[in-house]
């Protein structure tokens, strides 16, 4: 049976919105935007997502109760999002990105908007943290997990922060395969997931020798 730990909990979160799917929106926000101003959005953007993640990190158990969802059913609901995530991931095919044409004023409020689905608020993120965070009832352990979630969302500061510069320039195509090989792992653990909570339900699973 599937176990989320610490390290599942960091990979998942590394695929959702590490830096290969990070790399890639700010990239796409590179074109008319100075480094500096790239910078200041990876900074307010990295402060929300951080906010976002704590929050639901230590609240899993009062949201779920709220809206009567069941461990279980997360977990399937969870295992689901991330196997489909991860496959359109593998052909390349980038979901819950902001494609509107129209933009705001404000580069920055307009940068953040075009952030905040893929990133900020991104639905994937949202369901690893609350999965992630019910796998245990000690507060010790969301501690750990929305710990290990902050530092991911640092992590994509720091590789925003270093490669501003290069963001112009970089070729698309070596985050591209990084986003696709994070997909085939972000699948397994979908499916594992989705097992867990079929197994958490009653349903027998054979384990192969």
């Amino acid at each position: 049976m599937f176990v989320f730990n610490l390290v599942s909990a960091f990979i998942t979160f590394f695929a959702v919105v590490g830096p290969p799917k990070v790399l890639l929106a700010f990239a796409r926000l590179a074109g008319d935007r100075t480094t500096a101003e790239l910078r200041r959005l990876a900074a307010w953007s990295t402060l929300a997502a951080a906010v976002i993640g704590l929050l639901l990190g230590f609240t899993a158990d009062g949201v779920t109760t709220f809206f009567h969802i069941s461990d279980q059913s997360l977990q399937l609901a969870g295992g689901t999002i991330f196997f489909l995530y991860a496959v359109a991931l593998v052909f390349g095919v980038h979901l819950a990105e902001n494609r509107e044409d129209g933009h705001l004023p404000n580069p920055m409020l307009d940068g953040f908007r075009q952030l905040l689905l893929p990133y900020v608020a991104s639905p994937l993120g949202i369901t690893a943290v609350l999965v992630a965070s019910l796998a245990r009832d000690d507060w010790a352990w969301k501690a750990s997990v929305t710990g290990a979630y902050v530092a991911v969302v640092l992590i994509n500061y720091v590789c925003v922060a270093l490669l501003a510069p290069l963001l112009k320039r970089t070729h698309r195509t070596l985050l591209e395969l990084l986003s696709r090989l994070l997909g085939l792992l972000l699948a397994a653990v979908g499916v594992e997931l989705f097992l867990n909570g079929l197994a958490g339900l009653g349903v027998h699973i054979a384990e192969g020798h």
